[in-house]
């Protein structure tokens, strides 16, 4: 029998009709106070009339080891004038119809400004992709993730006319504030300015921008604007997806005299949604993007409302955001130390709850996500390491009106050109074992497609948008790819195929279910060392990683007298005498019979 509890996989759990009415009604009337009856009927006649079919099961699983997911664009491959979307789909059932159950399809609508992020039609797909036939076939093979951006959108877009020209609907979707509101307790992400000036017909006026001056806020104190979204995440159900990512989703309430982050009602907002999927699609999971500190993004899990009698009602998975910068502080520095502590301070997780975990994004590598994890002087030498190797740093606005650190903007292959030290020969080795390191970790694992090809920093297209997240943002032409990858030798290939190759290990181990547990052993800092597990059957797995460039001595007390089972090599484990540089194993103790199709 294991030595301590083992693992209740979640599952599905559809909420009826009359929950439903009830949890939606409470979570409206915290929201819009006496206007919460009226708002409540017009949401149920709203699911009444746009509801999909649910194809959802009670106790249904929500996730096992075999998912993994691909984050990618829908124009990230090109080729001739065949519509992205169906390139993309084409690539993925020839080189990897196996590796990924989810895809991550980022922004595919109608855009004016930050690679699809600032929307101009929610309910159209960019005709420079394809069409809804081209998602659906996604969605057909794949679990599908789409955002829904919900805190802003484009100045070209049908409301923001509306609102210009002082017609319904659009005319109150926006924030409007008197230039000189004090705002100084506003949280900004970035150093542009918070409010807009833009000309009406009523004359000028001042609008919330959290963002930049082309994606302006959305006012959620109007419950048109609430309703109009719940339409569209209908909508995007109805065409197969299966995860919503909620895009920026921090920001979502405004009160003057607060941060304007994290306020009760960004979270009342979130906790409606779940209750509306899981009403309407159970197994359907929301997903929120908060690129914020460690303790803020936990907190869209909900895990201080949990009792007996109230399971998790908020989102079913958060970003590892600390994960990116704490990892590659670790690889930089030699040191998994710091790693550890944070690793051991993640909480325990009830069922339908877990993380999404990934090293690179559409996005930069976050670095507000390392307060409180590492002293200010580290922070500053990882900055001026990823800018040694061709990397940039984006800035943002503090309470005070001075510029700090927001992001890094530099593809993951190149981050791993080297240590504190310069660049050395260990960046392909260095490169793989930030990857098995992420692939190891307790729930769901992302991968970004520029780090399944090993892309390199994309300086020209930062030249040619004029944005540093250009730099890990390339277009690839497929047949300058597919010749990388059938070529010999190249870096493109060996780390395809090395990937691909932990992906199929992975997919097939109970011990990486996202809800198996996780325990961080007493090591050195120059290794890190994980177990997963038990499982029900006492199986463990034990995830090794020596994250330097020397060779480190393996002297275990958990590898014991066992005789362990290397799950990459797929052969008995023979101790060696030390760890190579950058080396990693997955050992179990006995080889484990593929489950059918795997």
């Amino acid at each position: 029998m294991p030595d301590r509890p083992t693992f209740t996989p979640s599952v599905a759990v559809p909420l009826d009709a009359e929950a439903f009415s009830r949890r939606a009604h409470g979570h409206l009337a915290l929201l819009y106070g006496p206007r919460a009856g009226e708002v409540h009927r017009r949401l149920l006649t709203l699911l009444a009339h746009q509801a999909p079919p649910s194809h959802g099961e009670a106790d249904a699983p929500l996730w096992s080891e075999r998912d993994q997911w691909l984050i990618s664009y829908g124009d990230s491959l090109l080729e001739g004038e065949r519509a992205p979307l169906e390139v993309l789909e084409d690539f993925l059932e020839a080189r990897l119809a196996e590796t990924f159950s989810g895809v991550h399809l980022l922004p595919f609508f109608p855009w004016s400004s930050d690679d699809g992020f600032s929307v101009i039609h929610y309910r159209e797909v960019s005709p420079d992709l394809g069409d809804w036939s081209h998602v659906r076939a996604l969605a057909g093979r794949h679990d599908l993730v789409v955002d829904l951006v919900l805190n802003h959108v484009s100045r070209e877009s049908l409301w923001f006319v509306d609102y210009l020209s002082g017609s319904q609907p659009g005319r109150d979707y926006f924030i409007e504030m008197d230039p000189d509101t004090d705002l100084s307790a506003v949280v900004r992400p970035r150093s542009s300015p918070l409010l807009v000036k833009v000309p009406t017909r009523r004359g000028p006026r001042h609008l919330w921008a959290t963002f930049s001056e082309d994606q302006i806020d959305l006012n959620f104190a109007n419950p048109d604007v609430l309703l109009e979204f719940i339409g569209i995440l209908l909508f995007y159900l109805g065409q197969g997806a299966r995860v919503v990512r909620l895009d920026a989703i921090a920001y979502l309430w405004k009160a003057v005299g607060t941060p304007c982050i994290h306020l009760p009602q960004t979270h009342e907002v979130v906790r409606l949604l779940r209750a509306v999927v899981d009403h309407v699609a159970p197994g359907t999971l929301l997903l929120t993007e908060t690129n914020v500190p460690h303790r803020e993004n936990l907190s869209y899990l909900g895990l201080e409302r949990l009792s007996p009698n109230n399971p998790p009602d908020e989102a079913h998975l958060v970003y590892q955001f600390p994960l990116p910068p704490l990892l590659l502080h670790t690889l930089t520095s030699g040191e998994a130390g710091t790693l550890a502590s944070w690793l051991k301070s993640l909480p325990s997780l009830p069922p339908g709850c877990s993380f999404l975990n990934f090293t690179a994004s559409h996005d930069g590598i976050g670095v507000r996500p390392l307060e409180g994890w590492l002293p200010q002087h580290e922070i500053d030498a990882l900055l001026e390491l990823m800018h040694r190797f061709g990397g940039f740093v984006s800035m943002r606005t503090r309470d005070d009106g001075s510029d700090s650190p927001y992001e890094i903007n530099i593809t993951w292959f190149d981050a791993m050109k080297g240590t504190r030290r310069g660049p050395d020969p260990w960046q392909m080795q260095r490169f793989l074992c930030g990857q098995q390191l992420m692939l190891g970790l307790r729930g769901i694992p992302a991968l970004y497609l520029h780090v399944l090809t090993g892309t390199l920093n994309d300086l020209e297209g930062v030249e040619r948008s004029g944005r540093l997240r250009s730099i890990n943002r390339r277009r690839w032409q497929r047949d300058e790819l597919e010749l990388l990858l059938d070529s010999p030798d190249t870096p493109t290939r060996m780390v395809f195929e090395a990937l691909t190759r932990r992906l199929a290990a992975r997919r097939g181990e109970p011990c990486f279910h996202p809800d198996a547990p996780q325990r961080v052993l007493e090591t050195p800092p120059e290794l890190l060392v994980l177990e997963r597990g038990p499982l029900p059957d006492g199986r463990r797995l034990l995830a090794i990683h020596n994250v330097t460039d020397a060779p480190q001595p393996l002297t275990l007390p958990a590898l014991g007298e066992r005789t362990w089972f290397d799950l990459l090599e797929e052969a008995p484990w023979a101790p060696p005498e030390s760890l190579a540089p950058y080396r990693c194993l997955w050992l179990v103790k006995k080889p484990y019979p593929a489950s059918p199709g795997a």
